[in-house]
């Protein structure tokens, strides 16, 4: 069960929100509110995301990534210019979910390998609690800078990479 990682076309939509939402599922269930994770419109508007962040220019300077197993979407990534106003990195990690299935499986670290080279500084925000997705981003080089924030009602920590990982 080889993972595949390659960079999403417009007809990996569909897959692109279902692993999404079912990730958010798997992920966020307790940290965020039952009303958004249930809501029978999630799909769509992951789909409507995934559509504008594959074809619209302002997302130009975003780099994506899906992962595949066995011919089935288990993951995605995308990352692109720093967000965050006192940024001193080059990228941020915007999205990187991996169903549950496949965690173990080298998807998360070949989709962050996809969407960010190890040379480059950079920071991504993940929830908190979240001590699998901590500790693998901890693996990845990256550190709490002491950041935080809540996005959507979930509380979230931010962790830096300020030097290339060898």
């Amino acid at each position: 069960m080889t993972v595949v990682v390659r960079v999403p076309v417009l007809q990996d939509v569909p897959e692109l929100a279902r692993v999404h939402v079912l990730s958010w599922r798997e992920t966020y269930r307790g940290l965020m509110r039952d009303e958004v994770l249930d809501d029978p419109g999630l799909v769509t508007w992951r789909e409507r995301f995934w559509t504008a962040a594959l074809a619209d220019d302002r997302y130009r300077a975003n780099t994506t990534a899906v992962a595949e197993r066995d011919g089935e979407v288990v993951g995605l990534a995308m990352a692109g210019p720093p967000l965050d106003d006192d940024a001193t990195w080059d990228r941020q990690l915007y999205v990187l979910y991996v169903c549950a299935a496949a965690h173990g499986s080298g998807a998360g670290a070949a989709l962050l390998g996809a969407v960010l080279d190890p040379g480059v500084p950079a920071a991504l925000w993940v929830a908190d609690p979240n001590p699998r997705a901590q500790a693998f981003y901890r693996k990845q080089g990256f550190a709490p800078d002491g950041a935080s924030q809540v996005d959507d009602g979930v509380p979230e920590i931010r962790m830096v990479r300020r030097h290339p990982t060898p």
